[in-house]
């Protein structure tokens, strides 16, 4: 799981590329899940806090009160 500190020093692109790969790990987990496969259902939610984590980042980048690495820097 990323923390805050992890993640301010990223661009919009790796927050981006970082949340398709977080969504991908979530659909896998839900599909494990409903087959009765998944060995540690905690992981679910902490992808989905993960997930959550991302999107407010990008949303803070597109508002321009983001604090990490800027693409022309």
């Amino acid at each position: 799981m990323k923390s805050r500190e992890d993640l301010k020093g990223l661009t919009l692109e790796e927050l981006n590329d970082k949340l398709n790969e977080s969504l991908q790990e979530y659909d896998n987990l839900h599909i494990q899940q409903a087959t009765h496969q998944l060995t540690n259902p905690i992981r679910l939610r902490d992808v989905r806090k993960e997930i959550a984590r991302l999107k407010t980042f990008i949303h803070q980048y597109e508002l321009g009160i983001g604090v990490g690495k800027t693409e022309n820097a």
